[in-house]
């Protein structure tokens, strides 16, 4: 069936599930495994429905009993189950099985895969709604090496039952999209929706390895979830790689800065620096559980209406480059940034944040989807274990410094913010470097792209030199 919108090219809607199931059923040279913990066999149960399957499925296998599990895979050094780590494992036994017991003389053109899943789904208190690690290992051509996708997933519904038949769709969906999408992973990863609403299933981490995707970034694949809406937020280590928020943030010490680090400037560094030291000497912060944000949210990337893919790939890579983590998120509001830290961890977290975006912080206008306001927003923000590190902030005709002790807002909002702060919620930044404040990002970007000198001293260490040598930021327009 095809959609025609007015003004628009025809639009082919997507495969039936069981459509899907049978077209990879019917293909002779398709043929795998299925290992499925933890919520049934609903991924394969679908290919058996669709007919066909005897040419598919060489074996399907749920081990549910850890002794079992631990027989076939090896025992985790953590002793848990729903992990990345037994994921692969399982990824890579069924695959080498199949090499080992399959003689490829019989069938030459066969192209071998394991489909594999471990989760756990909602718990009986309904607190758990579950989460899960789901992935292929898989070829394209049997003379080839075999390529990878994983991605880890987070449940929304609150029915152990409709979660296994989401899960069975969505492993269906990337079996397809792993043998019929490859050659374009951006709409493989919307393929994996087909048939599911975005409110049932959270995708927050993908990776793509393997022959045929050495061109791709995972760094864009896991924006694509964000911007898609797949999930709230992504992150990155300092080497590049994707990793799992659950994973880096639980139980930390968190402290993040906002901005649009475009590029990272000496001053974002030195807010950082002079933050770092008041809050890792509060009494309740551990600095050996600690975790060092730097956040940037769609809103920040979206500074020319739409994303730039490029350009926000120029960002991650500077800000790798002087070894931080990096987080995008759909949080344009603070108090849901830190809603989602404190799925995390209950240890104390830390916000940095400008004079200037203090005052917007108490903006009533920018709360007018809460039904109680900024009311209820500011008691989502503070009822956690928060403290906000605030940097002064000059305007650039202005001797006048702004900062926690002489902000200026109204009656309501001033009274509001004194009652939070009479429990030391905000504490000024004093040792900040003068020299730096009137540094204005949109500024600095000018003067990169117009050729002009003196950006060069506003920038860490190291970072002028990557610009200019990678054509960063519109430099390469610059006109000798």
């Amino acid at each position: 069936m095809a959609i025609k919108l007015k003004g628009d090219k025809e639009i082919k809607s997507a495969p039936s599930i069981m459509q899907k199931a049978l077209k990879i059923n019917l293909n002779e040279n398709i043929y795998g495994t299925f290992s499925e913990i933890g919520a049934g066999q609903e991924t394969a149960r679908n290919f058996f429905r669709a007919g066909a399957s005897s040419g598919t499925v060489a074996k399907a296998m749920s081990a549910y009993a850890k002794e079992f599990s631990d027989a076939i895979y090896g025992r985790e050094s953590d002793g848990r189950y729903v992990t990345k780590p037994r994921l692969l494992k399982m990824l890579k036994h069924e695959t080498d099985l199949m090499e080992q017991r399959l003689e490829r003389s019989a069938f030459p053109d066969r192209i071998y895969f394991s489909y594999a899943n471990t989760v756990s789904t909602i718990d009986f208190s309904k607190k758990n709604k579950g989460h899960g690690w789901v992935g292929i290992r898989y070829q394209l051509n049997p003379l080839e090496g075999y390529n990878q996708i994983i991605l880890h997933i987070r449940f929304h519904e609150n029915d152990s039952k409709h979660q296994q038949i989401t899960l069975g769709k969505l492993g269906v969906n990337l079996i397809y999209g792993a043998f019929y999408h490859h050659d374009d992973p951006k709409e493989l990863l919307i393929s994996l929706y087909d048939h599911i609403d975005k409110d049932k299933i959270e995708i927050d981490m993908i990776n793509f390895s393997g022959p045929r995707f050495t061109f791709v970034d995972n760094r864009l694949m896991s924006l694509l979830l964000v911007k898609n809406g797949f999930t709230e937020a992504v992150m990155f280590g300092p080497d590049g790689y994707n990793i799992l928020p659950a994973d880096e943030l639980y139980k930390k010490n968190i402290l993040a800065l906002r901005g649009s680090f475009r590029p990272v400037t000496k001053l974002a560094v030195d807010m950082l620096e002079k933050a770092k030291d008041k809050f890792f000497k509060e009494a309740d912060v551990k600095e050996e559980r600690k975790e060092i944000i730097f956040e940037m949210t769609l809103d920040n990337l979206s500074y020319e209406g739409d994303i730039n893919e490029r350009d926000f790939l120029d960002r991650v890579n500077l800000l790798s480059s002087l070894g931080q983590y990096v987080m995008v998120s759909n949080f344009r509001e603070y108090y849901r940034l830190v809603e989602y830290f404190s799925r995390f961890t209950k240890e104390k977290i830390g916000l940095i944040i400008g004079a200037n975006h203090l005052v917007k912080l108490f903006d009533p206008t920018y709360y007018k989807n809460l039904s109680g306001g900024i009311m209820e927003a500011m008691g989502k923000m503070f009822e956690k274990n928060l403290k906000l590190l605030v940097y002064p902030y000059a305007e650039k005709d202005s001797e006048q410094v702004m900062c926690v002790k002489n902000i200026e807002l109204p009656k309501k909002e001033k009274l509001l913010f004194d009652y939070i702060n009479a429990e030391n919620k905000f504490e000024d930044i004093k040792d900040y470097d003068p020299k730096l404040l009137r540094t204005y990002n949109r500024e600095l970007i000018h003067q990169i792209q117009r050729g002009e000198s003196g950006w060069e001293k506003l920038v860490p260490e190291g970072i002028a030199e990557l610009i200019k040598k990678q054509n960063l930021f519109g430099y390469n327009k610059i006109k000798n």
